[in-house]
């Protein structure tokens, strides 16, 4: 008996000491403006940067000089950062349209990856990316903002728990006065601004919260159909993609009105959820409104989501590490983010064609 406890303390510590080892990180990209998290988490000790591969040698310069960063560190060719480094998981922060090829490269190298929100600039590169992780058994998360608000887990809460009753209508209204506007980097505003390598503009770049966060609140479901209409109201400074946007999904029982722009007068991410005993307002990551039948409006100010939820990249190694299981429709997991993709595909041939687009059953 003693040495069979022996035996089993001995496992526990090895496996204690493991889920504590920081999780072996490569950074892919570093055109995309969400990339600087990664340099300013000096506080956390669960990842350890082991790599950066970024083509671009003047934009891999800038971000060594910015942070002090070990030149050994960077490589301009991706396959070779993979073998030479061998990470454990990738996060990607270039070109939306480069995460088929992130995970293409990682995949049968079993190495995670962790993109930043979409998931893929198509349906078609979605599904692959979705059969890829599944062959090689790999997560590939998409890091959303919105899932670290407080708010928005209040009012699935409240939902789930059955306060509002059967959802009639969601009203997500995304964005801010545009990415020059508000000081996006030149390398940055390439990327948002080319069809190519965003996907589109502020139908993409903001409309994927509404399609992520309806699609998480709706546990999986696809629309019916989608229906998009897009517009340039700033021509002369953004003249390849819209700058404005306004997406339905149509449910069986239930309506998304998403409303993704670059014309905002300040930045926003708000979602309202209407059912039949009652509505709930996320304002913002921690102020909610509500109003529950019998009731009153009441407001209230909430906490912070708990750790790991506060930091993407703390998540990532949560749930490589085998600590944090995430649900199947989570903000951060593929069935929610194919589906993402699959809506934004939709909304661009419907604004294209001028024409509702009926989604297969």
């Amino acid at each position: 008996m003693k040495t069979f406890l022996v035996i089993l303390l001995s496992m526990l510590s090895i496996g204690t000491t493991s889920a504590q080892q920081p999780l072996r990180l490569a950074i892919a990209g570093l055109s995309h403006g969400h990339v600087h998290w990664i340099f300013n988490r000096k506080d956390k000790t669960d990842v350890q940067l082991v790599a950066i591969y970024e083509p671009n040698t003047q934009i891999a310069d800038k971000i060594a000089k910015q942070y002090k960063l070990d030149k050994g560190l960077f490589y301009t060719d991706l396959d070779k950062m993979l073998e030479a480094a061998k990470p454990q998981a990738v996060s990607a922060f270039g070109a939306i349209s480069d995460h088929i090829a992130i995970v293409r490269a990682c995949a049968p190298r079993n190495i995670h990856v962790m993109v930043e929100k979409p998931l893929a600039t198509t349906f078609a590169d979605a599904k692959e990316i979705a059969r890829l992780a599944d062959k090689h058994r790999i997560h590939v998360l998409t890091n959303f903002e919105t899932s670290w608000y407080a708010g928005n887990q209040y009012v699935k809460q409240l939902l789930d728990e059955g306060k509002l009753g059967e959802v009639r209508k969601v009203m997500v209204n995304d964005g801010h006065q545009g990415p020059k506007e508000i000081g996006c980097s030149q390398e940055f505003l390439d990327i948002l601004t080319d069809p190519a390598k965003n996907g589109a503009g502020a139908l993409v770049d903001f409309g994927c919260y509404g399609a992520n966060l309806m699609t998480w609140l709706f546990k999986g479901e696809r629309p019916v159909s989608v229906t998009s209409v897009t517009h340039q109201n700033k021509p002369a400074v953004y003249p390849r993609v819209d700058d404005e946007a306004t997406i339905v999904l149509q449910y069986p029982k239930a309506q998304c009105v998403i409303q993704a722009s670059w014309n905002w007068p300040f930045s926003r991410k708000d979602m309202e959820v209407y059912g039949v005993k009652g509505y709930a307002v996320a304002v913002n990551d921690l102020n909610v409104r509500e109003r529950l039948q019998g009731g009153q409006e009441t407001s209230q100010k909430l906490s912070p989501r708990p750790a790991p939820f506060t930091d993407p990249f703390s998540v990532l190694a949560a749930v490589i590490n085998g600590s944090l299981v995430l649900d199947k429709y989570d903000q951060y997991g593929l069935p929610v983010n194919v589906t993402v993709v699959e809506i934004l595909d939709a909304a661009k041939v419907s604004a294209k064609t001028k024409k509702t687009v009926i989604l297969g059953r």
